[in-house]
Formats: structure tokens, sequence, C-alpha cells
């Protein structure tokens, strides 16, 4: 079982501060107040309450509630129509200083906390789209993309420092990383209890995002993205379809909800179709462009191939049955069996380009993974972000992995989910680096081929063409793309991005800023400096 375990998380581990009076100090038996200017006017004074096992102590100021608990101080955030959630915010100036930023917890009936991060684009916020960024693992942290791919700075001094990072995705989007499900990253329970399910895991994703925008009406005018990698592809299908149903119903239900602007899902490397992609293993292995067997047609390969059509057999019960055991045998079968090459390479299961010691670059082949958690567990960073002092950050949670595997989670139909949505106008990008031998380029593509939607026949037909970036003219990778009109970035949109592994924006930066970029603003990535006298956007 240890095996199997190890093989399976392979594949799917891919402020505003206020203080209180001196005055409310008194009635409110607080001793130890954080001094933060620039706070007047008491208009309530609440008093002692209970936070899961916690006390803490509220009150009102300037028309805002805030509470102070375990030393820090929040605003907090309810909504009527949410009443087992509430928003805890701060405000920090870590990582990127020059962005307007929020931190915090989403309070789940007072046992269960997620952890966000904010930051604002860099360019024009008040006109910049929002974007979400989610890891996958399941049970990765958001902060291990910020700090090690995509955010505003990286990991740097073994974690005693970060660098600002000039490839960030804030370049022209407001961005927020959240730590989900319970239990992942900074995100915790009081009781010990945990999600294992994508389905649950969504709904309070969309309670998030509207006690969010209700705090923050500024950025819910522009249109909504969300992104993941790895298994992040069977988070955000569910997510996204959580919103899209919601938003259906708001014209109908109470008042006081936000139609949250769906306008696209960005799936990076992820893991989605695994009839699909379980298939496509063998071929990557043997016939990729980094193969690990020299004879695509010799005997590993042979019985490689042999085991598809016993674990294909047996997703297809999965879908069939829907039941935990027929799901939980899939994934452990398939997973098993066609990751466990990789394993035994010796290669880094993430990038087929390079060994992995994991003696000194521990147990997902990337020291960065360490450096972020000695990082994440600096007192001052926690104090700084609105994180308790007594939680222990670790980059990737193997509880929260192992209660995923023991629900089959991974194993059920979550392209059904995309189909409706689809069709209704959000847009799809997946995009792989074709070096990742956990969640191939190849399986990826063919999953976005048979994705029935109305682009299916336009895709099915549709050329592979190059993709250059317009930042220095270079050659990275190609793109697919259905719908559009010609005109746009498409409605269905495949991009198999070179010389990257799992980790695209950490392996190719540039050119993974260049696509999001274009992806947000709608602009093909077809187009290059030669077919423009301009560049439609700044880098």
């Amino acid at each position: 079982m240890t095996m199997v375990f190890s093989l399976f998380s392979l594949a799917l581990i891919p402020a505003i501060f206020a203080a209180p009076t001196e005055e409310a100090q008194v009635i409110l038996g607080v001793t130890d107040p954080i001094q933060i200017s620039g706070l007047h006017h008491l208009q309530g004074v609440g008093g002692i309450i209970n936070i899961g096992n916690e006390i803490a102590h509220q009150w009102v100021e300037d028309g805002k509630q805030f509470i102070k608990q375990h030393d820090l101080t929040y605003e907090m955030v309810l909504h009527p129509q949410f009443n087992d959630y509430k928003l805890r915010i701060t405000e920090p100036k870590l990582c990127d200083p020059t962005v307007k930023q929020y931190s915090g917890y989403l309070d789940i009936s007072d046992d269960k906390h997620l952890f966000f991060w904010f930051f604002e684009s860099r360019t024009s916020p008040e006109d910049a789209p929002l974007l979400m960024w989610l890891n996958g693992g399941p049970g990765c942290s958001s902060s291990t993309g910020l700090l090690f791919e995509l955010g505003p700075c990286s990991i740097s001094d073994e974690g005693a420092n970060t660098t600002h990072n000039p490839y960030s995705w804030n370049a022209h989007a407001n961005m927020i990383f959240l730590d989900q499900p319970i239990n992942v990253g900074y995100s915790y329970s009081d009781d010990g209890s945990t999600v294992n399910t994508s389905p649950v895991a969504g709904k309070d994703v969309y309670a998030f995002m509207e006690l969010f925008l209700s705090r923050f009406p500024e950025y819910s005018t522009q249109p909504f993205h969300i992104a993941a990698e790895s298994y992040g592809g069977i988070y955000v299908p569910h997510i996204a379809n959580i919103i899209y149903t919601e938003n259906k119903k708001i014209p109908i239900a109470s008042s006081g909800l936000v139609k949250i602007n769906l306008a696209s899902i960005i799936l990076g490397n992820g893991m989605t179709d695994n009839y699909v992609q379980m298939a496509s293993v063998p071929d990557y292995l043997c016939e990729g462009p980094y193969p690990i067997f020299d004879d695509p047609n010799g005997v590993e390969c042979t019985a490689l191939r042999s085991t598809v059509p016993i674990c294909q057999r047996m997703i297809k019960a999965c879908y069939d049955f829907d039941s935990r055991f027929t799901c939980v045998s899939a994934a452990l079968y398939c997973t098993s069996f066609l990751h466990a090459p990789i394993l035994q390479s010796g290669l880094n299961p993430y990038d087929a380009r390079i060994q992995c010691d994991r003696e000194k670059d521990g147990p997902l082949c990337y020291r960065q993974m360490g450096w972020i958690e000695t990082y994440m567990n600096d007192p001052e960073v926690k104090a700084a972000l609105g994180v308790n002092p007594q939680l222990n950050f670790e980059s990737c949670t193997k509880a929260v992995n192992l209660a995923f595997i023991l629900q089959g989670d991974a194993m059920h139909n979550t392209p059904l989910l995309l189909k409706e949505m689809i069709n209704d106008g959000v847009r799809l990008l997946v995009y792989a680096g074709n070096a990742d031998m956990v969640c191939n380029y190849m399986g990826n593509e063919r999953w976005v081929e048979q994705l029935d939607t109305v682009f299916l026949d336009e895709f099915s037909i549709a050329p592979t063409e190059r993709w250059v970036t317009m930042h220095s003219g270079k050659m990275a990778g190609t793109v697919r793309s259905a719908g559009g009109a010609g005109s746009g970035a498409g409605n269905v949109t495949f991009v198999t991005v070179h010389e990257a592994g799992h980790m695209v924006p950490f392996d190719q930066p540039e050119a993974a800023l260049d696509m999001i970029t274009r992806w947000i603003m709608d602009v093909p990535l077809t187009l290059d400096m030669v077919d423009l006298a301009t560049p439609v956007m700044p880098l």
C-alpha cells in the first residue's frame, strides 16, 4: 500500500489592520493592542466571541466590523445569504509591496478556515480581469504556485528571502491565490475534519467569491478567470460549474448576491479525463519527445500498453456505477501500473529532462518546495498575512491527498461538467509542457479533441500552428483553437509548451506570461511580431 500511495501521490501531486481605541481596549479587556494608525470614530463596541476553539474580540469602527484573534486583527465581512461563512481580512506588504494586497481567511461554520492571498494587477487594476489560481495535489498549497511559478515574487536563498518576479501573472490581472480544500497550506480545521471530494470543495470556493466580491465590488465588474494545474484539472471544472449554476439562479434568488462574470477555465498540465489521459501514458513514455524506453515495440512498452484496456474498463465502471468501490479500485490500479515506470526511471516525474535526487531535491524533486515551507513558517510572515502563529505550513499535505484518493475523486467523468458552460460561452484553455510525464501533453490534447461541445467538429480539424512570444519573438510552442471567429484566442484552445515540464510558468516564465496575457485579453496566440506592426499589449 505504501508503494501504491507513493505512485498515486506522484500522479496527483502534480490589511486592513485595525485596533480598537483606548476606550474600547478597556471594555474588551485587550491588554496588547496592535498599534496601527489611521483609525478613528468608534461607532460601537462588540465583545468577546468564540470562533471554533478560540476566543476573539469583536467591535465596529467606521462602519466596519473588526475582530482580534490570536493577537492578530482583521476586518470581518459577513453576508446575509451565507450564514455559515465569514471573511477575515488583513492587508500585508510582503512579496510585492508596490501593489495592493489582502490576505486572510474564509471561516466556514467557525471550525473550518480557507486561507487566501490577493494581489492587485501591476497594470490598470481598475480595468484588469480577476484571476484565481489553485494548485493541485490534491493537497498542495496555492503558495507553491505563488512563490515557485507565477506570483509577484519568487522564493530564494533557501527560503530566507523572495525576489521580484517580472513575469508574474498579475502583470495584467488582479489575482487571488486560494489554499483549498481545508487543511492545505495555511488552511485548517479546528476539529481535524477535512474535505475529500471536489464538489464539496467547490461550494466553499463559491461562498468565498461571493463574500470577497461583496466586500470589494470594484473587482466584480471585470471578467473572472479560474486557473489551476495538475489535480486542479479536477477541482476547477467542479468549482466553475457551481459558479455557473449559481449565477443562473441569481435573477430569481434573494438580492445581495454578485453575479460572477465567469469568463474562462484555464487548466495547466491538468488531470481532467483519466479515461483518455491514462491511455496516453505508454505513448508518451515510449514514443514521446523524451522517451524513457529505447524501443517503442520492446517488452517494456508492450507490457505497459497491455494494462491500458483494464485501466479503461475500471474507469468506465466508475463512470457507470459512481461508487467509491469502483472509483478507488480504478485509481489504484491505473496509477500503480501505468505510472510505475516513471518512478522506477529515477527521473523527475514532472520533468523528463532531469534526474531526481530525492535526498537533495526533496520528495517532489524540487528543493524549492522546502524553501517555501521555511519562508511560510517564519513567524513574521505569518503575522503579516494574518495566520495563526501555531499553524505549521506544508507545501503539500499527504493526509488531504490520501483522503481524495480513498474517495476515488479523480476517476469521475469530469469533462461532463464542462459541456454546458462552454456551449454557453465560457472559454476553455488547456496548456501542457511537453516534458511532463505525469499529466503529459498527449493525453491533455486528446481529451480536448474528444470534448463534446458545439466546437468539437471545428477543433477536430483545427491545424496545429506555431506560437511565438510577443516580447522576444521566441518560438514557444504550438496552439490549436476553435471558436473566436479568427479574431480572438478561441473558445476551446490547446497549447503545447516546448521545453517545459509540469510547472510551465517555472520552466518558461516569459512564454507563460505571454500566453495568459493574450488569453485574458482574447488575443490569438497564433499572431506573432511579423503579423503586427506594434505589439497588442505590453509584457
